[in-house]
């Protein structure tokens, strides 16, 4: 990772365009980078006089920032195995007692297809993964060890943070012991699931997991399923703890589907709360349930993310690993249908990097980026979402790891 060549005729947004009505389109031009030791560390604009190294021709494709999973599970599927559909949905204790006895037997194969998801998110663009692994008396640390040992073979593919997860509850399951065990192995996050409807106390549940949290100190990744009036004040009393415990910045709620089936004012005066503390929300944009209002929520600056988690596993049979597609998605459902509004949907896949900011200024890339980077057949980011364009080549500090020019 260390080569230096320059990348020559890449496509760069400039600004936006205007008429009457606003915005109304977004201007490009061609540019060169010069790349050594992972960075981007010149940009030149138009042809080059004299090129003293290697130049890797990008053919006008365009440039945009590579992609950012906040939240995948790779313990638990079927994808780089036979095909396999999911059994009906009954509840979330159903899908637990499923776990329990399949885990064991998935050990097996655990890393290999850990390694099949790793290739196929890492081909569509994804340079960095938030991974969500499962830490329960049925399997103890035994996913975190094999999930690892996946991600040490990709890790010049992308980087990683590791979540442990306690599946099956962390009160319900007697996880906490575990839990500190896996922070003491090098896991990064700590993260909860549904302290009233699995763990039957919100105030319990919460408490431990933000122990554990400011233990280790570390950040929190909390899955909340728990709908209506529950889940909202779940996510009241967890606003408090962040704050007494100075934890902003450092808590994603993920799902959060309280917020689809509550009223805007509600999910407004809360919005307020979590961009105060600077708590994030992950969610899949899901079709079949309520979606947290994205659009408020990006109002209020409440930081979003859009996330692949789970594919082809034993919850659902769905998933392609592309979080442009997931983008795409989020923008028509919330019917970000404008030129702007679509530039922004690519910054809820990019843990926030846009190529221009909310002004038109040239925001990405910088000199001393990380040379992260996916080129695709598309005139800018507006159309790359609306049409979920094919990535030519993707870059992970410096590495063509997909090449396609």
């Amino acid at each position: 990772m260390n080569k230096r060549f320059w990348l020559t005729n890449v496509l760069l947004e400039t600004g936006f365009s205007y008429n009457d009505n606003g915005i109304n389109g977004t201007n490009t031009d061609i540019y060169n980078l010069l790349i050594e030791g992972g960075k981007i560390i010149d940009i030149q604009k138009g042809k080059l006089e004299k090129i003293d190294t290697e130049a890797i021709d990008a053919k006008g494709l365009l440039a945009l920032p590579s992609f950012v999973d906040k939240h995948i599970h790779l313990d638990k599927g079927f994808y780089g195995g036979p095909w396999t559909a999911s059994t009906p949905f009954i509840s979330v204790f159903e899908r637990i007692k499923e776990e329990e006895e399949f885990l064991p037997k998935f050990l097996d194969f655990t890393t290999e297809r850990a390694e099949s998801l790793l290739e196929l998110i890492t081909m569509s663009g994804v340079t960095h993964a938030r991974v969500q692994c499962n830490v329960d008396p049925i399997i103890g640390l035994k996913n975190v060890e094999r999930v690892r040992a996946a991600l040490e073979s990709y890790k010049d593919k992308l980087t990683y943070e590791l979540v442990a997860f306690p599946q099956h509850g962390l009160l319900r399951s007697n996880s906490v012991p575990l839990m500190k065990e896996a922070m003491k192995n090098g896991v990064n996050l700590v993260g909860g699931l549904d302290p009233a409807t699995i763990d039957n106390d919100i105030e319990a549940s919460l408490n431990a997991m933000m122990d554990i949290a400011i233990e280790y100190n570390s950040d929190v990744d909390i899955h909340l399923h728990d709908g209506g009036k529950l889940g909202m004040y779940t996510i009241k009393r967890l606003t408090e703890l962040v704050e007494e415990a100075k934890w902003q910045g450092r808590v994603t709620i993920s799902h959060a589907y309280c917020m689809g089936d509550s009223t805007l004012k509600e999910v407004e005066d809360i919005a307020e709360r979590l961009s105060e503390l600077n708590i994030s929300i992950a969610t899949t944009v899901p079709i079949n349930i309520q979606a947290p209002p994205i659009p408020l929520l990006y109002k209020k600056g409440v930081k979003v993310h859009v996330i692949n988690d789970n594919i082809n596993d034993h919850w659902s049979p769905f998933g392609t690993g592309d979080l442009l597609q997931r983008a795409s998605r989020m923008a028509e459902r919330f019917d970000w249908i404008d030129e702007y509004s679509l530039t922004r949907a690519l910054g809820f896949i990019t843990d926030g990097k846009v190529p221009l900011d909310s002004q038109g200024k040239q925001a990405w890339p910088k000199v001393g980026d990380e040379a992260n980077i996916v080129l695709l057949e598309a005139s800018c980011s507006a159309e790359a979402i609306a049409r979920r364009s094919k990535r030519n080549a993707v870059m992970f500090k410096g590495k063509i790891l997909l090449g396609n020019f």
